[in-house]
């Protein structure tokens, strides 16, 4: 009897826990796919603009001048009602900094929404009055494709970080060229990029894109239910959770309920601590990093490897820390694309770069297609990842991480006197000024 009284209060709620699973399911299904339309539907009226930067013959500022250009003029922060982000779809603008060498002559553009195109200008001749500003056509509009058909062989990858976003790179700071050194005894980070994009030759191109909005990730926030936080807070508890072993609590007196904490933290930790509480003092941008080697076919043969797109891997390097972040490739389109376990083919390698360009040429790592979220391997287990990772539409889902102002100032920004690239594009006159018709 009391099983069978059992039994049925099972029933009873099987058969209600089932149909409102579901339920639960179904909306959330139907509530992702509303969201991602309006916003789909608001990114379809934004109007991008390519802007090359020309920079002055001599360049006399520190990257600092560039740190400031990316606060005043990329940092769109507001507040958007439920109406304008559940119902108009709105979104935060995003932004590309790219340097590209077309067959060694190297150029640095920036990617808009042209509603912010007047800010751009203004701010950048703000830091740089003798720099040039000038609308240009997409340059990734010349290779139509990577095919067996097309002229056109490429490779590509993108860049994560190694740690936590709270472990900050290789700085500027850290070559001191916040102190303005004389030019002969500057070390400038960004050297070996604009050298080796500067060596290129005839039939060969390398692009790197930048992409950044206003940092809005979230935490969650551990003890509570829907708790969250931003990534402040969450450098913060890496801060906590590094100097947890070396805190000792002890309690004042045994009628005092206050305690008195010592942390002893060693000598050789300082320096991070001190970057991580740096990092933390300047606006945060979401960001995402591109990069490609595209060249012809009699260039860079299909299967094969040359030097230049063997190189063009290393030039992140410099920006490693051991004691805090460096960057790493992630997602190549080259044959060891499974890991190293399965091989991929000729014609998958070019397969996967041609998505690479396509996703290059869209400047996507912000609000992308719904594909991306149900065919990526973080969703989906290895080893059925390999398969999706070279058949299904989008091979991947990127992800994004969180650098503050002085660490995009440090990868993108004009080079000094110091480096004689002849094939870097700067302004002739020393003299120049902004246009007079510049709009206010």
């Amino acid at each position: 009897m009391v099983n069978e009284v059992i039994l049925f209060i099972y029933k009873i709620i099987l058969s209600g826990f089932f149909p409102l699973l579901g339920t639960v399911v179904l909306g959330r299904i139907a509530w992702t796919w509303w969201v991602h339309y309006i916003q789909q539907d608001f990114i379809s009226g934004i109007e991008f603009v390519l802007l090359e930067i020309i920079p002055p013959r001599e360049v006399l500022r520190s990257p600092k001048a560039m740190e400031l250009f990316i606060t005043n003029a990329l940092y769109h922060y507001s507040q958007k009602g439920g109406r304008e982000e559940y119902w108009q779809g709105a979104v935060w603008f995003w932004f590309s900094l790219e340097i590209v060498s077309l067959e060694g002559q190297v150029h640095f553009y920036i990617r808009t929404p042209t509603r912010i195109k007047t800010l751009i200008e203004t701010q950048m001749y703000a830091q740089y009055p003798q720099s040039q500003v000038k609308v240009v056509e997409d340059y990734t509009l010349a290779v139509d494709e990577i095919s067996a058909k097309s002229v056109w062989n490429g490779w590509g990858c993108e860049f994560s970080i190694k740690r936590p976003e709270a472990y900050p790179i290789k700085t500027y700071v850290d070559y001191e060229l916040n102190e303005d050194p004389k030019e002969e005894y500057k070390i400038d980070p960004i050297s070996p990029v604009i050298e080796f994009f500067g060596s290129l030759q005839k039939g060969e191109q390398a692009w790197l894109q930048i992409i950044v909005t206003p940092s809005k990730k979230r935490y969650h926030t551990k003890g509570t239910w829907f708790g969250h936080h931003d990534w402040v807070r969450e450098s913060r508890l890496v801060l906590l959770k590094i100097q947890l072993p070396y805190t000792n609590v002890k309690e004042v007196g045994e009628f005092d309920t206050r305690a008195r904490i010592e942390i002893r933290t060693p000598k050789h930790l300082d320096p991070t601590l001190k970057r991580i509480g740096e990092k933390t003092s300047k606006l945060g941008f979401d960001t995402g990093i591109r990069l490609m080697y595209v060249a012809t076919k009699e260039v860079f043969p299909v299967g094969q490897r040359t030097n230049n797109s063997r190189n063009i891997r290393l030039i992140m390097r410099q920006y490693a820390n051991p004691d805090a972040n460096s960057f790493r490739r992630v997602i190549s389109t080259q044959g060891d694309a499974y890991s190293g376990i399965f091989s991929a083919s000729s014609k998958t390698v070019m397969l996967l770069a041609n998505r690479m360009l396509a996703e290059y040429r869209e400047r996507s790592f912000f609000h992308l297609p719904l594909r991306h979220h149900l065919f990526n391997q973080s969703v989906i287990p290895w080893p059925i990842s390999g398969i999706v990772h070279a058949y299904a539409h989008n091979h991947h889902y990127p992800k994004t991480y969180v650098l503050n102002t002085e660490e995009l100032a440090t990868i993108w920004h004009f080079p000094g006197q110091i480096l004689k690239v002849p094939t870097l594009e700067r302004i002739e006159s020393k003299e120049a000024s902004p246009p007079p018709n510049l709009p206010v």
